[in-house]
């Protein structure tokens, strides 16, 4: 059947002046040279017609949903075109419920397909090659820009502009497409997928607050905070840490709601064990905080939240962070 492109917004739709709200995705995919000649079946259809920015987690799970049934009735992969903005976010949203061993391959574009260099046709040309290679059935949800492979469980967007902006600081990319070949270099593990088919109204109840801790950071914004949410992911300093005086605060909500300590740096673990002063990852750990290894705070939060939803308890929640993380 060859290959379903599902069309969100962003920037790879963002039309010259003068050309309407955004481009479709025949549009999109009619811009690309070479397409046509790679031989490949190509279904494109217009979905959820947002800025990244705006994605919700329902909305996708809708996308991921349509993806499925292509895969079922005989699709070889799926390619996502949207935003670069929440791209990160939503493809390890995509990763932790995809079920297939089919491709879910994310793309888009730092250019607006008007500018010079515009990325946009050699991302999706890219993707698509992706989506029917051989050696990237298996590998989950990827993140393919720049001519580079990335697992979403890795990948992260770490420039405002830049074409190169997304990578994997703790690992590299997978892969990369080489002369029109797709070079899988790595294979990352898979987990049994998490439910896809949630209940709207729970998934919008598992609401997950997340804290970014900053100098003399004494919790305020915290107050009330079990009154209005399910779950906390914190984004500490370094290896997991936190101001002293922030600690007990922590402790408070952990007894409410599970509290899921990440690293604000960007790459790296969060320690369990080697720093013991208060605020410190083993005094937070003996708080009830549950260590996210090496998640950062943003896939941490889609984590807990689909794990709420779900209706899991705080062991099977620290038990999935130590499996995932």
């Amino acid at each position: 059947m060859g290959v379903v492109l599902l069309a969100l917004g962003g920037t790879i739709s963002v039309p010259g002046r003068g050309r309407g709200a955004r481009l479709s995705g025949a549009e999109i995919t009619a811009a690309v040279p070479g397409l046509t000649e790679l031989g490949v079946p190509l279904d494109v259809r217009d979905v959820q017609a947002v800025p990244g920015g705006s994605l919700t987690f329902a909305q996708f799970l809708d996308v991921v949903a349509i993806a499925s049934r292509a895969v079922a009735e005989g699709a070889d992969g799926v390619v996502v075109t949207q935003g670069t903005d929440s791209l990160e976010e939503t493809a390890f949203l995509a990763d932790l419920v995809w079920p297939h061993e089919a491709p879910f391959v994310l793309t888009g574009a730092m250019r607006q397909p008007a500018m010079a260099g515009a990325d946009g046709p050699a991302n999706v040309l890219a993707a698509v090659r992706v989506a029917t290679a051989p050696d990237a059935r298996g590998a989950g949800a990827l993140v393919v820009l720049n001519d580079e492979v990335h697992a979403a469980r890795w990948v992260r967007k770490t420039h405002s502009t830049s074409t190169a902006t997304f990578a994997s600081p703790n690992t590299g990319p997978l892969g990369h497409i080489v002369e029109g070949r797709v070079r899988m270099l790595l294979t990352p593990p898979r987990h049994e997928p998490l439910p896809a088919g949630l209940d709207r109204e729970r998934l919008e109840d598992a609401r997950v607050a997340l804290h970014v801790v900053t100098l003399d950071d004494d919790g305020d914004r915290l107050q009330g905070l079990e009154a209005t949410h399910r779950g906390l992911v914190v984004a500490g300093f370094g290896v997991g840490h936190v101001p002293g005086a922030l600690a007990p605060r922590l402790g408070a909500l952990a007894e409410h709601m599970p509290v899921v300590l990440t690293s604000r740096t960007g790459s790296g673990p969060v320690l369990r064990h080697t720093y013991s002063a208060p605020g410190s990852e083993t005094d937070l750990r003996r708080r009830g905080l549950i260590d996210s290894g090496f998640l950062d705070p943003y896939k941490a939060r889609v984590l807990l939240r689909l794990l709420l939803a779900a209706g899991a308890g705080r062991d099977d929640i620290a038990e999935a962070f130590a499996l995932r993380g």
